[in-house]
Parts: structure tokens; C-alpha cells; sequence
């Protein structure tokens, strides 16, 4: 079990945990628990919410079993096993890269969507994985313990993370076990986390994209919506039923767990619970980071992904291949567009900065009256100091994380543009990995990863249109251009500076027709490479890549440098804010099994008008105009207009505690039973990453239901519901 990622409650602090829950419930459903958690929350309290299953039924840590692990990772979004036969239900957003992958001019698959009637039609995703959860274990006194004494904050950050790679490479011994140590709020728990990863998964369902986006970004990030944001797939494993990459003989895989789908339906007030992988929030910073994170951050998303969202528009408007081509990544980059803008206004409107503010100044003045936190005040002035370093060249710094190295994600779940520059920067840092030990190496650059990354690489190359992609690297050398004097980027000065937009349009064309970067096959054979020979290549794209990458770490160097004191000062703070607070807090989301609490309801987006907290298939049939975003296929309209169809629950709203990541969580019942998909927040709540307000946290899922009704009453797909066990509704 793992224990909160603060200072393990005491007995007297558990007992004043349930006097606090008992008095507001709103308090235990802030929060994103970890297994571990769940298991020290008031088993009491839980069951009076709407827990119909002993709370040991949510996860079982010493067999790694239970609900929660029926809860996957699947490609950076959550899922959930729903058949004995490997079938997983997720959003429709999550597969859209598969069903772009096998999607071409005369089969379009984003626009018609996709139904496998049996096994053998099933389409692989290439790069697709499940991450099942196996066991989580509290290595915090292990890794903490391999620090020196009197170790300066680099020193201390290199012997943790040799600690981490120790745990994690000792865990790999293990047949088929995926290990990692994750890291929760800085520090304050380390936690080894084991999983099964299956390899071969395939689509089985993706609806039409007019059903999976209905609504599409006038809808986005809103209520009330209409959209039917699932799909299926089917994780198969080898004969011997181990992990196996994709083969003919490979089998369907056979869950130990499994949601059974609920046809019963909801009520408003019903006790929901929301199970998956949430990203990234922002709820242990300091005001000062989050006023970063509103005056910088959010804003220049905002800027810069309105721009590449217009380019690619622009470069595809009449190239069918193109638009499917750069569909995936268009989507993305609409996705977090809106979500910067939300961001922002949900930060002003909640006057979330000045409430932290107000915040920090009580924890810091119960330090200060408790001699055991004393250390907290020091560390949050240097996490004022290390803000302050950052911000001095945090233009520059930004453009420069744009391009992620190997198989990393750009901050914020944005793809990877230029796909050349990705491509140069990439093979750069290869060459430099590769020239340490094994052991040495930076993430996702390890002999055991060479396979990994060559499909990531290919995988982008499924998103790579040339005019786009050399209009998007134009206006990222334009904006470089424009650093200020003490900001630049020399690998784009070296190259693009005093020139016109012109000549800078013909320089960069230019670098695109001289490389053999752009082929596939002739990337993977420069995989491994050193970095003598790729400069001995004498491609200027490949050159350009490696200078970028050598400034790109000479950042990664100094935000070591922020990073240890920020990982030193982190833990003393946050541990003077659970004490001060007097109950547990869940730690920040980082990408880790987590499950959150909630019921159905309503809300009041703003003064005099209310939400009810379910939408209708009559809404859908209302929205229909026959244009997009809201263009019905015939065949929906017509199983909509059928007698007794309209009053048919499409999404529905709870108040669970998502963020990003969440998109494919299962939603279940008190009983454990499908009742919905979570994927998306309502407006108000999108800057809820910084903070949980009961009055707007919402969270909106697509009735299981609509799904059910899709496959039965548009699809005809009766052995796909056989196999969920919903042949009838």
C-alpha cells in the first residue's frame, strides 16, 4: 500500500480526517487519491456517498488487483477493460491517431469512421501501448536514504535519480514488468509503480467523426454537449499469453478485471467514481509560480498555437491528403488552444492567484509559529528565487522546449512541429546519448529503448505534410528572430539572421529539399550513429538539428540547476502545507493511477442560469444543421428520430476531480459497474487544474448508453455487443 504522499497520518490525524469529511464531504472529493490513499479514507464516509464495494475492493496492494487495475494507460489517455476478451473502451480523441494512420485519400476513415466485424479486420496501431497497473510501492526512505550528507542541491538530484534508475533497473529483472520510481510533488514521495505493457493493440471501433467530435470546437471544453467521444480497441498478447509485439498468432488478452457495463442508467445525486491517468496540475505551487503560469504560460500557448492552428489550415485547405495528414496534430493543438484560453480566464475569474497568495501567507505564518516547519519559509523563498532565474529567459526557453527529445512529450500534450526539426534534434541527441554508457544515458535513449524511439519517429512521420510542417518552422524562426538581444537562439542566428521573410522562406526550403532526414528508412538506418558521422553527412537540416540540440541542453543543464533547489525546497513546504491544512492532500497529478469521487449534478455557470446534468439525443437532433460541427450522418438521424429514441442520454456531468489525461477514464458506479466515459471539463473548471471549487468542478462523460445505442441501433454491430454483455438494452 502506498502511504499518502505527505507524512503518514498519524492515528489521532486519521480520526480528525473523518470528523472533517463528515462535516464536508466536498473536502475528500478535492483530490486525485492514490491507491494507497484510498485505503486510509473513512470507509464509513465512503459508503454514506454511494460506495457499494468495500473500499480493499478498489485495489488490493499486495496482489496488485482489484477495480483500479482495470483502469489502463493507453497512449498518454486512460481506458478500462469492459470484456474477458481484451476489449478497452476510451475516448474516440485517444484511437484518432490509429484511425489516422490507416486513413487515406478514398479511405477516410476520420470522416466515416470504423467498425471491425470480425477479429481479422482489426486495424494495428503501431505505436500504441496498455499500460496495466501491477503494484506501487513506497521507495521514499530508500531513495532519500542514497543522498549524502551536506549533498548542494545537484549533488542530491544526481545521487536521487541514480537511486531511481537503481530501484527501477532492479525491478526490470522481472519477466514482462514495465518499472518505473514516480516522483510526487518534488519529493515528497518517491513510488516505484510496476505495470504489464501489451504492445499489440488494435482498433475495433472509432465512430464517424461527426459523432466522436459532434459539436467540434464551438462545443469544446463546454456544456451542454451532445458528442460521442468513444471508441473500442482490443489488446491482444502472445500465444503463451505473454506481452508480445504484433503477430498472427497472438491472442486477445484476458483481463483478471473487468468494468461489467451498467444499462441501468443515472440519477442525479448518483455516486460516481472516476478512474485513470490525469497529467499534469498545477495545485502544490506557490502564487508567484501560478502567476507564471497565467502571464506567461497560458499566454503564449494561446498566441503561438492560434498561429500553427491557422498555418495548417492554410497549407491544407485544398489538399485532401494534406488535411488527413496533419488531422491528428490539428486536433491537438485546437485541444490545447481552447484549454490555454480557459486556463486563463478560469485564473482570473476565480482570483486564483490572490487566493493562493492569501494562501501561502497562512501556511507561512503556521510555520513560523511551528518551530518542526521552520524550513518552509526558507523554502519558499527559494522557490521565489528559482521563479525569478527562470523568468529571465523564459522566452527564449520556450521556443527552445517546442521540440522534444526522442520520445518525450512537449509540456502540455502538444505534438511535436516542425516534424524536421523534431526529426534533426532528435538523431543530435542520439549521437550524444550514445556516446555514454548505457546507464548514463537521458531518458528514452537506452540500448533497451532503440525500438521505442524508431516508432515514435515513424509514428510522427504518419503527421508529416511538407507545407505545413515548412510553414509552422518559418514562423518558429521568425519568432526566435524576434528574441531580445540576451534571449537568442544561436542555432537559428547562425543561419536565418538579417534575412527577409523570403529569403527565409527559400533557406528553409532549401534544407527540406537537401536531406535524406524526411525518408523513413534512411532516419532509422542513422539511429545509433555518432554524432562524427552525421556531421560528416553534410545535410544542413541534420546540422541545424544538432546545433538546436546543443542549445536545447545546455537548458536542460540549467533547469537541472532549478530543478534540484526547487526539489529541495518543494517537500518542506508542501509538508508544512498538509500539516497546516490538518487532513491529507492528494499530490499534484503526474501522469499516475489515480481515482476521484463524485455524483451527478448540475451547476450554475453564471448568475441566473443553471445547468441540468444530462443532454438528450433530442439536444443532438436540435444541434443538427446539416453543416459542421454539426452535421448528423443520416444514419444517426434516423435511429434518432425513431419513437422513444429522443429522450436517450448522450453526456451527462458529475463532480469528479479531473484534469488532463483523464480523457477515456472510466466512470463506475458505487458498485464498480461502466456507466459513462469521462471526457472532457465544462469551461468554468478548466482552470481547475490549479485548484478544486465544488461549485463549478465538473466533469462530463458520455453515457455508456450512447454507446450501446450506437453499436446496436446505427452500427449493427451485435457480436461486438455480445462480447460487451449488452446485447439488449
Amino acid at each position: 500500500m502506498i502511504a499518502a504522499p505527505t507524512s503518514r497520518p498519524t492515528a489521532a490525524a486519521l480520526a480528525a480526517l473523518s470528523l472533517v469529511l463528515a462535516a464536508a464531504p466536498a473536502l475528500a472529493l478535492d483530490g486525485k487519491w492514490t491507491p494507497g490513499q484510498v485505503l486510509e479514507l473513512d470507509a464509513k464516509w465512503l459508503r454514506k456517498e454511494g460506495l457499494r464495494v468495500p473500499p480493499a475492493a478498489l485495489w488490493d496492494a499486495k496482489r496488485g488487483t482489484g477495480l483500479l487495475s482495470g483502469a489502463v494507460n493507453i497512449g498518454g489517455c486512460s481506458g478500462a477493460f469492459v470484456s474477458g476478451t481484451g476489449l478497452i473502451v476510451t475516448n474516440h480523441h485517444c484511437l484518432f491517431g490509429v484511425v489516422q494512420e490507416h486513413s487515406a485519400p478514398g479511405r477516410d476513415l476520420i470522416t466515416d469512421g470504423y467498425l471491425a466485424r470480425t477479429p481479422a479486420d482489426e486495424l494495428p496501431g503501431s505505436t500504441l501501448r496498455v499500460e496495466i497497473p501491477k503494484r506501487f510501492t513506497d521507495v521514499t526512505t530508500r531513495v532519500l536514504a542514497a543522498v549524502p550528507a551536506g549533498a548542494d542541491p545537484q549533488a542530491r538530484l544526481r545521487a536521487i535519480e541514480a537511486a531511481q534508475k537503481a530501484i527501477a533497473a532492479e525491478c526490470r529483472k522481472q519477466a514482462d514488468t514495465k518499472c518505473k520510481v514516480a516522483t510526487f510533488d518534488d519529493g515528497v514521495q518517491y513510488t516505484l509503480i510496476e505495470s504489464t505493457e501489451l504492445r499489440d493493440v488494435r482498433l475495433v471501433y472509432s465512430p464517424a467523426r461527426a459523432i466522436g467530435e459532434y459539436g467540434g470546437e464551438i462545443d469544446n471544453w463546454s456544456w451542454p454537449r451532445h458528442t460521442g467521444d468513444f471508441a473500442i480497441a482490443r489488446a491482444y498478447v502472445g500465444a503463451d499469453g505473454r506481452p508480445a509485439d504484433r503477430a498472427e498468432g497472438n491472442r486477445p488478452y484476458t483481463p483478471e478485471f473487468f468494468f461489467p457495463i451498467s444499462t441501468d442508467g443515472l440519477d442525479e445525486g448518483d455516486f460516481v467514481m472516476v478512474l485513470g491517468y490525469p497529467g499534469v496540475t498545477y495545485r502544490a505551487l506557490i502564487a508567484e509560480e501560478m502567476r507564471e503560469r497565467r502571464e506567461r504560460y497560458f499566454a503564449r500557448r494561446d498566441d503561438l498555437f492560434g498561429e500553427w492552428i491557422r498555418l495548417l489550415e492554410k497549407t491544407t485547405e485544398q489538399d485532401e491528403a494534406g488535411r488527413i495528414l496533419v488531422a491528428a496534430n490539428l486536433k491537438g493543438l485546437n485541444n490545447r488552444w481552447k484549454n490555454a484560453q480557459g486556463q486563463i480566464a478560469g485564473l482570473d475569474r476565480g482570483r486564483i492567484v490572490q487566493r493562493q497568495r492569501e494562501r501561502d501567507d497562512a501556511v507561512a505564518a503556521f510555520a513560523a509559529a511551528h518551530p518542526e516547519h521552520a524550513d518552509a519559509l526558507a523554502a519558499r523563498e527559494t522557490l521565489r528565487a528559482v521563479l525569478a532565474e527562470r523568468e529571465r529567459t523564459w522566452e527564449r526557453d520556450f521556443l527552445l522546449n517546442l521540440i522534444p527529445m526522442g520520445t518525450d512529450s512537449v509540456a502540455g500534450g502538444i505534438p511535436p512541429l516542425p516534424k524536421a526539426l523534431y526529426f534533426a534534434a532528435t538523431l543530435g541527441h542520439d549521437a550524444r546519448e550514445r556516446a555514454k554508457p548505457d546507464g548514463e544515458r537521458g531518458n528514452g535513449f537506452a540500448d533497451a529503448d532503440r525500438a521505442r524511439l524508431r516508432d515514435r519517429l515513424r509514428s510522427e512521420q504518419h503527421s508529416y505534410f511538407e507545407p505545413a510542417d515548412r510553414a509552422v518552422f518559418a514562423a518558429l524562426v521568425r519568432r526566435a528572430l524576434a528574441l531580445p538581444a540576451d534571449q537568442r537562439i544561436a542555432a537559428v542566428d547562425a543561419r536565418f539572421a538579417g534575412k527577409t521573410p523570403e529569403q527565409i522562406d527559400a533557406a528553409i526550403a532549401a534544407l527540406y529539399a537537401g536531406t535524406s532526414l524526411l525518408d523513413p528508412d534512411r532516419r532509422d538506418a542513422m539511429l545509433g550513429t555518432s554524432e562524427a558521422a552525421l556531421a560528416a553527412r553534410h545535410d544542413a537540416l541534420i546540422d541545424f538539428g544538432l546545433d538546436w540540440n546543443r542549445d536545447l541542453r545546455a537548458l536542460r543543464e540549467r533547469e537541472r540547476d532549478w530543478n534540484a533547489r526547487a526539489a529541495q525546497a518543494r517537500p518542506a513546504w508542501r509538508r508544512a502545507v498538509a500539516a497546516q491544512a490538518g487532513r491529507p492532500i492528494a499530490p499534484d497529478a503526474n501522469g499516475t493511477l489515480r481515482i476521484s469521487f463524485g455524483h451527478v449534478q448540475g451547476y450554475a455557470p453564471r448568475d441566473g442560469l443553471v445547468a441540468t446534468p444530462f443532454t438528450t439525443l433530442a439536444g443532438v437532433l436540435q444541434k443538427d444543421t446539416g453543416q459542421e460541427p454539426f452535421a448528423l450522418p443520416a444514419a444517426v438521424r434516423a435511429a434518432a428520430s425513431a419513437p422513444g429514441a429522443a429522450d436517450r442520454r448522450v453526456n451527462f456531468l458529475a463532480d469528479g476531480d479531473t484534469s488532463g489525461g483523464n480523457s477515456g477514464s472510466p466512470v463506475v458506479d458505487g458498485r464498480g459497474r461502466l456507466v459513462g466515459v469521462n471526457f472532457d471539463r465544462v469551461w468554468e473548471n478548466v482552470a481547475g487544474d490549479f485548484g478544486f471549487d465544488p461549485a463549478v468542478s465538473r466533469n462530463i462523460s458520455v453515457d455508456i448508453r450512447y454507446l450501446l445505442w450506437m453499436l446496436r441501433d446505427v452500427e449493427h454491430a451485435d457480436g461486438l455487443l455480445r462480447e460487451l454483455g449488452a446485447g439488449k438494452d
